[in-house]
């Protein structure tokens, strides 16, 4: 079983999978969400990243030990070690972050040293309305323009990815501070609604239908190569975060895919369209 998708570590495993997996111990796990802006999903407690997480994003914690909560994300299913202080207690979501990046403040007043900085698909439970603010359930205030109801997703995925131009390229990155092509690719999907897995091989085995060969290509379509995802944004261009230019780019997709066949990238996977 794909470790990234399967809730259990060696000690602890989900009940769901007592009779399958072995494990010291089973548990139903503790519903969680993310505190902090940025959360970060280890490998181990002690190891790289592998993903990372917005605020307001639940996770079903399934053991706390030694500062570090072994998780299972709400958002694709994805399995790693979260520090525990990005942890609280849980609460239903009730808007998202639509602008590319947007500040938490102590009041209502943006003269007010900002309390924090969100990403884009940040979520936050919102509890007043006071018009050109908004007020969280922890007493901070946010932009109301800012934001969106969780009943009003964006309806195009790429201009979702636009918003993202020019964000520095980050290995396992999910925010507008950094982010890959994965993170990319489901950013933009989970802001419409449209349920996408964490890492690029996941989301070529689970997105759309195969698009042929001599098929023109459109917007929205996702070309897949080994390790790396990008979105067309019409029938010549893509968009996509990528280690060569380290940046969230435009490029055409003639020109990248004669670039990572040189730079012994392989030739594309597959073609996927919704």
């Amino acid at each position: 079983m794909d470790r990234r998708l399967t809730p259990a570590n060696g000690r602890v495993a989900h009940s769901a999978l007592r009779g399958s997996v072995a494990a010291e111990h089973y548990t139903d796990g503790i519903w969680r969400r993310v505190v902090t802006p940025l959360a970060e999903v280890l490998l181990s407690p002690d190891g790289d990243r592998d993903r990372q997480l917005l605020m307001g994003a639940r996770v079903l914690v399934l053991e706390d030990a030694a500062g570090h909560a072994f998780a299972q994300c709400e958002r694709d299913g994805h399995c790693g070690y979260i520090p525990a202080a990005s942890l609280g207690e849980d609460a239903e979501a009730t808007h998202w972050v639509s602008a590319p990046a947007a500040h938490l403040y102590p009041a209502q007043n943006i003269k007010k040293r900002q309390l924090a900085t969100l990403s884009l698909g940040a979520r936050l439970t919102i509890v007043a309305d006071h018009g050109r603010f908004l007020e969280t359930d922890t007493g901070a205030f946010i932009i109301a323009r800012h934001t969106r109801s969780l009943n009003d997703p964006a309806s195009d995925p790429v201009t979702v990815a636009e918003a993202f131009l020019g964000t520095p390229y980050l290995w396992g990155g999910n925010s507008r501070d950094g982010i890959d092509c994965a993170g990319l690719t489901q950013a933009a999907h989970l802001a419409c609604g449209i349920p996408c897995r964490s890492d690029s091989d996941l989301q070529e085995e689970s997105f759309g239908r195969p698009i042929g060969a001599d098929d023109p290509l459109r917007r929205g379509d996702l070309i897949f190569w080994k390790g790396h995802v990008a979105m067309m944004v019409d029938g010549e261009t893509m968009i996509h975060a990528n280690g060569h230019y380290m940046a969230v780019t435009y490029e055409r997709y003639d020109a990248a895919i004669t670039r990572i066949l040189v730079q012994g990238g392989g030739p594309v996977t597959a073609r996927k369209r919704l």
